[in-house]
């Protein structure tokens, strides 16, 4: 009887401490990915992205070309922007004339407005109106974690002005017309 007994006990204290190794609580490893993200296109409120930008010719004799209706505010530059904290945490845009010539005796204006509140973060402050070039110029700074929003509306409105370049008229030259690639880039400062 005794070993019945002490059968029953060690089957018993065995069952329990097999019950004892499961805990209420328990734990396991979650890995987080966060992208980089550097994006940005031009959107249009017309039918492309191409535009035109054209001086009126004067109707009397004695009179200049006019160039007071020569803009356009067409196009919105988007872009989605995750920056590291560690790095630099801000992006620059910029803007410069990649193919063509810039026709003599005139100046190509660019602006960019200040982001429309479509999307949300750390958006980029515009700089003042820049003469485009084929040398790079910041037109947004600041861009932190990001977005604006897809499509025309959203994002910076650009305007573009042609203008005559100051005291340059007699070099202004109608065979020089054509078409330039004019290319913005979102980039690390």
């Amino acid at each position: 009887m005794k070993t019945i007994k002490i059968t029953f006990l060690a089957l018993a204290l065995s069952g329990y401490a097999a019950t004892a190794q499961d805990t209420k609580t328990d734990k396991h490893t979650l890995e987080i990915k966060i992208p980089e993200v550097a994006i940005l296109d031009i959107e249009s409120t017309g039918e492309s992205n191409a535009i035109s930008l054209a001086a009126t010719a004067p109707i009397e004799a004695g009179n200049a070309l006019d160039f007071s209706k020569a803009l356009n505010t067409d196009l919105w530059i988007n872009y989605s922007s995750i920056v590291g904290k560690k790095s630099d945490p801000t992006r620059e845009v910029t803007v410069q004339v990649t193919s063509g010539t810039i026709p003599s005796g005139i100046e190509i204006l660019v602006a960019a407005a200040k982001d429309a509140g479509q999307g949300e973060g750390k958006v980029g402050s515009p700089v003042d109106e820049l003469i485009l070039s084929t040398a790079p110029q910041k037109i947004i700074t600041e861009v932190g974690s990001a977005y604006t929003g897809n499509g025309p509306k959203r994002g910076h409105n650009l305007t573009y002005k042609l203008q005559q370049k100051k005291d340059a008229y007699g070099e202004i030259d109608f065979d020089q017309s054509g078409s330039l690639t004019v290319v913005y880039t979102l980039s690390d400062k």
